[in-house]
């Protein structure tokens, strides 16, 4: 199965993993499936790291290189995705949740979160 990680998934999965349930650590580590990052993950973390937010201190370019080298697959951001977004209901105001919920739903790709706001969007989402 193919899997996007919310932002807060990726981190805790490159960097905390004991923050991770059972069942997400399962789903990472399970050979047969996909892992896919969003660029918009990658600039969620680099505008919010300068921002001096205490939990975005990862560096994004380290994290893009580990990512890849650990077999998660880039997903770029496109102009189909950024429209998708105006079809979303308003359950959330962050344009970085909106921008990964359009992606799962216009690539197909299944939605990995911790986010219950986010879990509540219609479409390819699984709450972990």
């Amino acid at each position: 199965m193919k899997f996007i990680l919310d932002t807060h998934v990726l981190l805790w999965a490159a960097g905390m993993p004991e923050r991770l349930s059972r069942q997400a650590k399962a789903l990472l580590s399970a050979p047969e499936n996909e892992l896919f990052f969003s660029a918009a993950s990658l600039w969620e973390i680099a505008i919010k790291r300068g921002m001096g937010r205490d939990d975005f201190q990862v560096d994004a370019r380290v994290l893009r290189r580990g990512l890849i080298d650990n077999g998660y697959t880039e997903l770029v951001i496109t102009s189909e995705h950024t429209v998708a977004t105006e079809n979303l209901p308003s359950l959330h105001k962050d344009p970085f949740d909106r921008l990964l919920v359009a992606q799962a739903a216009v690539e197909g790709i299944t939605l990995l979160t911790a986010d219950k706001q986010v879990a509540a969007y219609p479409g390819p989402i699984r709450q972990i």
